[in-house]
């Protein structure tokens, strides 16, 4: 009797461990808990996009992904644990690819597939402890993407109930916002070189205000009004630090201004338009006359302010 009993609670426990091995993953889906590595290509040219490696904490993102793009991904679903009896599923969102004729590219071929569709959108297999490597062709849609940047869903394993296990998902940009982040890079390493070259700290903290509001423009979709602001930033002669630098602080009230000002443009209707562009011009002539201050003082600071004022007429038409 005593036999019996450990028995049945030998069983009981390992059916618990059997299911415990796929609940307890459910948290960490993304994290490489049964998708272990990922490299995505370009089906067309074979170049690298993303290659992501858990393992060895590898992550590079080495060129956008845009709305529309052909996606090659080859994944390893490394399965801990046999459960002959459970029933795992990948599914993906992607739109059938234009170049390839199939979804599914079986790469590990001794691992067994159930009812093998290359053509359909999802594949099932047993849960049989191995590593199961595949290769996915897809096309992301056109919609996935408007204004700002979605982590898009490419492709999801399932357990037996329906309960996510782990996915792969992507960064897809719009051009414009991809433009707009090169463009911030050159810029953040910009500023880094004019912290390091000693330039003023009131021009400094310019840039700075500028940077972020730029970023805050296009986290709410107006990535071409945080595009024009960042392009204000390229004036020719960075003023060095001097007793003259407070000069600059005014500026700062400038530019954020003019960057509300961009914002409101793209979210007003055309009624308030031209309103707006009479308030940037108070501000163009409020700088006109620091400038004018600033090069009886310093020629340097004057000439960079000229430039910055420049930039601002070119976006109103003056």
């Amino acid at each position: 009797m005593v036999k019996k009993v450990f028995a049945i609670c030998l069983l009981v426990l390992l059916t618990v461990v059997s299911f415990g091995s796929i609940m307890t993953t459910q948290g960490a889906a993304g994290e490489g808990e049964w998708i272990t590595n990922y490299k995505v290509e370009d089906p067309t040219t074979g170049q690298l996009m993303i290659e992501v490696d858990f393992d060895t904490g590898e992550n590079r993102t080495i060129s956008s992904i845009f709305a529309g793009s052909e996606l090659a991904v080859t994944f390893t679903v490394d399965v801990p644990v046999t459960s002959p009896n459970t029933i795992l599923k990948l599914k993906t969102t992607m739109l059938h690819s234009a170049i390839e004729d199939v979804y599914w590219k079986l790469v590990s071929q001794d691992y067994e597939l159930i009812a093998y569709n290359p053509n359909s959108q999802e594949v099932s297999f047993y849960q049989v402890k191995d590593k199961l490597v595949m290769t996915l062709y897809g096309r992301v849609p056109v919609t996935a993407v408007k204004d700002v940047p979605v982590q898009y869903l490419v492709v999801t394993l399932y357990s037996p109930a329906g309960e996510t296990l782990d996915n792969i998902k992507v960064k897809v940009v719009t051009a414009a916002m991809d433009e707009y982040q090169t463009i911030l890079l050159q810029k953040e390493e910009k500023l880094q070189s004019l912290k390091d070259s000693g330039v003023a700290a009131g021009y400094i903290e310019l840039y700075e205000n500028v940077l972020n509001e730029s970023r805050v423009q296009a986290e709410q979709g107006n990535v071409e009004s945080a595009i024009a602001m960042l392009n204000t930033l390229s004036v020719r002669n960075e003023p060095a630090s001097s007793a003259v630098e407070g000069l600059f602080l005014p500026v700062v009230g400038v530019l954020v201004a003019v960057a509300a000002v961009l914002g409101f443009m793209f979210i007003r209707g055309r009624g308030k338009m031209q309103y707006v562009l009479l308030v940037l011009e108070d501000q163009i002539r409020d700088l006109e006359g620091l400038t004018l201050r600033a090069s009886k003082v310093d020629r340097t600071i004057s000439t960079s302010l000229e430039s910055v004022k420049d930039r601002l007429k070119s976006i109103v038409g003056m």
